[in-house]
């Protein structure tokens, strides 16, 4: 009996043992290695918060990648129609839901995405999220990407990254508080073209560079509206107005902010600078490793609404010599304007590509690349024939989302993560703060404060609703 009974206790100890092994391996990973954890082995649970044209792009574009998997969307919009834009289609939170369930569900049967009005309500009961991509309209930005880096999750984030200077700063602060991988949507950064650009310049193919402009030919997306408030219509069904303002002041709703539109609105947008200074800038700011600037002087086409940002303007940046590279005057053009042409050009070189691109001027020739931080060429273009290229010296991309994918499995930094992406925005936005104050505006970025013009305060940081504050 003693032997039968040492049998039986051992058939069920190993028994017990094998059902609390099974049972311990069930227990979710963000458990067992806290909030940063993903294993490179696991698939990373990501939660979209922002379910318009930019967020399902950006859900496209994860669907290449099979080591992710969108499990949660969040938007006060159920349903947006975004035909009369180019993003096409419908998108909002029930569309994308749907669109993602449908990918998914190819791989794993009756897959579901959870679906939430308020991001806030999903983040505190989707503990199995690892990485949050956000893809909100400007004004969320900060608060949306500072609450879920907060909580541990790795976090991608549409450029302009934020929607004030201050916020620049603060997000930069976390970001490094937490040690969560982020990275921005300015999708250029991670290509070839700027690389090459970069190296060019360091090598001296073009000498010292003193001058530099980029434009776009963004302009405004209203055009219902010019200026002012627009008319007060009904809220639509599906649509949680005071949810989408967030921390901005109530409001009447109306058709003309939401979708795209909003762009075009001080409280919600950047403008086109906000929107392409990311894009466009961003090649001069790596290459020349500009900063702070220290005067900024702005002129908008047909002068400065108190709501509306007007549909073009002229930026002039002075940046100070860093190193042994001399001081750099930055020019930026938008709503259709463009530098004028420089002399000694062949006769078919263009100048960007598209409506978009970045010109450099330096001692010995001069660079132009189309917009996105697109490839590099020489001109004249002639110099192009014998041009012998300079050793690539910096580590390429697998690609933007990858490199951030990787970077949420413990690889290396996405180049283009939040303290690179913060000073970038920054110094957009600071184009913005001038055009309001209306003056060359001196500015002094360790006190984050512009000596000349103290009106620059309040555009500096901007208002929030109770609530909604960033600390």
């Amino acid at each position: 009996m003693k032997l039968l009974e040492t049998r039986v206790s051992r058939r069920q100890f190993l028994h017990t043992a094998a059902a609390a092994g099974a049972a311990f391996s069930l227990v979710p990973r963000h458990v067992l290695g806290g909030p940063k954890f993903v294993a490179p082995s696991e698939k990373i649970n990501l939660a979209i918060v922002g379910a318009g044209g930019q967020g399902r792009t950006n859900m496209r574009e994860l669907f290449r990648h099979q080591d992710v998997q969108v499990m949660a969307v969040a938007d006060p919009i159920e349903n947006e129609d975004l035909e009369a834009f180019y993003f096409r289609g419908v998108a909002g939170r029930l569309p994308v839901k749907a669109e993602a369930e449908k990918v998914y569900g190819e791989r794993t049967p009756n897959f579901k995405v959870a679906d939430y009005e308020d991001f806030r309500v999903m983040l505190e009961k989707e503990k199995a999220i690892d990485a949050v991509l956000c893809a909100t309209p400007d004004h969320l930005h900060a608060y949306v990407s500072i609450l879920a880096m907060r909580q541990g999750k790795h976090v991608y984030c549409e450029k302009p990254l934020v929607h004030s200077v201050w916020e620049a700063r603060r997000i930069a602060e976390v970001a490094k508080e937490t040690g969560v991988a982020t990275q921005m949507g300015n999708q250029g950064h991670s290509g070839e073209g700027i690389r090459q650009t970069c190296e060019w310049i360091w090598a001296g193919v073009i000498g010292d560079v003193r001058e530099v402009h980029a434009w776009t030919a963004a302009s405004r997306w209203s055009k219902k509206y010019t200026q002012g408030r627009p008319v007060e219509e009904p809220v639509p069904k599906g649509v949680n107005w005071d949810l989408w303002l967030g921390p901005r002041a109530m409001r009447p709703y109306s058709s003309a902010y939401t979708p795209v539109t909003w762009r075009d609105y001080w409280d919600f947008g950047t403008a086109p600078i906000g929107d392409f200074f990311c894009h466009n800038f961003d090649n001069a700011c790596w290459a020349l490793d500009l900063k702070a600037p220290v005067s900024i002087e702005a002129y908008g086409a047909g002068g400065v609404d108190a709501d509306m940002a007007p549909p073009g303007g002229i930026y002039y940046y002075q940046f100070p010599a860093r190193g042994k590279m001399p001081p750099v005057k930055f020019y930026w053009y938008d709503g259709g304007m463009r530098p004028p042409r420089p002399e000694g050009l062949d006769e078919d070189d263009q100048l960007g590509a598209g409506g978009n691109g970045t010109l450099f001027i330096g001692d010995k020739g001069m660079i132009t690349c189309p917009g996105w931080a697109g490839d590099p060429r020489l001109l004249p273009g002639s110099r192009m024939d014998d041009f012998q290229r300079p050793a690539k010296t910096l580590p390429r991309s697998k690609g933007h989302h990858r490199d951030w994918l990787d970077a949420c499995k413990g690889g290396a930094p996405a180049s283009s993560d939040f303290v690179y992406g913060a000073a970038l925005t920054e110094m957009g936005l600071l184009g913005l703060v001038a055009l309001r104050v209306g003056k060359k505006m001196e500015w002094d970025a360790a006190a984050m404060k512009a000596p000349n013009a103290p009106q620059a305060d309040r555009y500096l940081k901007g208002s929030y609703r109770k609530g909604w504050e960033i600390t």
